[in-house]
């Protein structure tokens, strides 16, 4: 598999990142994880607006899902081709009518359907392409779920935004890369159920096992390398920060 960060902001682009949004590639295959404010210009330096061949959506919150706004109009207006058929989309309960409600003019209320063909994400396992796929709910104040990716024996696993939880403990047991978010300081921010500081992030890989934990969703205002120090004085492997453009081989 190739993981390609196409941005890695939380809460809002920064001057130098969209907000979150990963491209995952694998045997030709093409699979969208989030598509947060920006995303979508970045996203074409690496694949064509058309290429894409699925989207999972972690959660509803604008900074991971509100550039669909643009891939809409892309997918609904295009004249060269014609419309495009509805791409996959698994989202929260209620994707559909939330994009369509942040739109607030689509032609009709089933325009989103037909350029989206939207899938409602569970705690469960499934096939998205060549990829098996584990979803489970995690903590935080709206419907979001982590995501563990395998192929070929290989395994990604996608925090989205959440507080501690032990079901984020399980998807990433033993994952080849775990792509975890890191939102708030250690010390500084402590509210439970929203997201993960660096130190809980790196427990959390510790506890599961993690081959590579690569810490990302850290918002503009906070200090990243703050964060990536307090990762690594509990876990004991490989550490990185997140960083628009770098792509990993799994």
């Amino acid at each position: 598999m190739k993981l390609t960060v196409v941005g890695c902001s939380g809460s809002f682009p920064s001057a130098e990142s969209a907000c979150s949004s990963y491209l995952l590639e694998a045997d030709g295959f093409r699979l969208l994880l989030d598509m947060g404010n920006g995303a979508l210009g970045e996203l074409q330096r690496h694949c064509g607006l058309y290429d894409l061949d699925a989207i999972f959506l972690s959660h509803l919150h604008a900074d991971h899902c509100i550039d669909m706004l643009g891939y809409f109009v892309a997918r609904y207006y295009r004249h060269d081709g014609g419309r495009c058929g509805p791409i996959p989309v698994y989202g929260p309960e209620g994707t559909e009518h939330r994009l369509t409600t942040a739109y607030a003019d689509t032609p009709s209320a089933s325009s989103m359907s037909e350029v989206f063909d939207f899938h409602t994400v569970k705690p469960s396992m499934f096939e998205i392409g060549p990829f098996t796929v584990h979803t489970e709910r995690v903590r935080h104040p709206v419907e979001a779920y982590g995501i563990r990716v395998e192929h070929g024996g290989r395994s990604l696993t996608y925090s989205g935004d959440t507080g501690v939880t032990e079901a984020l403990d399980e998807l990433a047991r033993d994952t080849d890369l775990f792509l975890c978010e890191a939102a708030f300081t250690h010390g500084k921010e402590s509210i439970p159920d929203l997201h993960l500081n660096g130190r809980e992030a790196g427990e959390t890989a510790a506890r599961a096992g993690a081959r590579r934990l690569v810490l990302t969703h850290i918002p503009p205002w906070t200090d990243p390398q703050v964060n990536l120090a307090d990762a690594r004085e509990v876990f004991d492997g490989p550490v990185e920060l997140a960083a628009p453009r770098v792509t990993y081989e799994i």
